[in-house]
């Protein structure tokens, strides 16, 4: 099965790597210069690095469509600078999953491919696409949704060892973004974690620091730059979180109730190879 994933941040990333370990072929495609905080957890710094991996699978940006094919064959994960996803027309995708997590729709159709997810708000299963996977942290993490939508964008960060808005790093004004920190440090409370131009940035609670912006980005007033874990655990910034893993587990199941719902070759079995030039 050949899946498409709009959208290279965390939750994308996490989803990617159960998709490709369970055998599929992923490719991803993202804006040429974004803005996740968990960069080391996200394939999408490949589009500053060239390649990136997370947890042994290597992911590496590709130009164009040809190039794809070619990380696939190598058995990489091609990232397209392609926000408008249009390498969809030129490949053969059985399933196309929007993990922008724009909280709307940002133009993903349910005929897009032969199956087509979606994460958390701004879907509605059977309108937009075919299923919506749930990804408000409680009871229903992950759920697989066929009908209806998931719950609604509360603006407050979920709840990790009882802190929830603390844990944001956020630019205190507008400019350049300059860390003065590194993802896995220790931080304490009120210490100084960035600087946007010559305006401090401060830690709003003690922990580990699980994400932050590149240097040199540009940020306005307010803008989420990074992250901090109460938990104090290094190697949680290094590995996909439980709600990636919740979040790719509920696509997994989504590909294959919707594929075995339409039994057949799929479509890339179908079209041949991959690329023909």
């Amino acid at each position: 099965m050949l899946v498409l994933i709009k959208g290279a941040g965390d939750l994308a990333t996490g989803t990617a790597c159960r998709l490709y370990r369970a055998g599929m072929r992923v490719v991803m495609t993202e804006l040429p210069r974004p803005t996740a905080v968990r960069r080391t957890v996200s394939f999408c710094q490949c589009m500053y690095d060239g390649y990136t991996q997370v947890e042994g699978i290597t992911a590496r940006r590709a130009e164009n469509p040809s190039e794809a094919a070619d990380c696939l064959r190598r058995g990489e994960i091609p990232v397209l600078p392609d926000p408008e996803a249009g390498v969809r027309k030129a490949l053969p995708f059985d399933g196309v999953v929007d993990a922008i997590l724009a909280k709307r729709n940002l133009g993903t159709r349910i005929t897009d491919a032969p199956v087509v997810l979606a994460l958390g708000p701004g879907f509605t299963a059977g309108r937009d696409c075919h299923g919506v996977v749930e990804t408000q942290r409680g009871h229903d993490l992950g759920r697989l949704l066929c009908q209806g939508s998931a719950a609604p964008n509360t603006g407050v960060p979920g709840d990790i060892g009882g802190y929830t808005v603390q844990r944001l790093i956020r630019a205190g004004a507008e400019g350049v973004f300059h860390p003065a920190v590194s993802i896995g440090d220790q931080v304490r409370e009120g210490d100084v974690v960035a600087w946007v131009d010559r305006v401090p940035v401060r830690a709003g609670m003690s922990g580990t620091v699980r994400g932050m912006l590149p240097e040199g980005c540009a940020v306005t007033k307010g803008m989420k730059a990074g992250d901090i874990d109460p938990r104090c655990q290094p190697r949680h910034c290094f590995t996909v979180s439980d709600k990636a893993r919740a979040v790719g587990g509920g696509v997994l199941e989504g590909l294959l109730y919707f594929s075995a719902r339409h039994p057949g070759s799929t479509k890339a079995e179908e079209e041949g190879p991959l690329w023909n030039g």
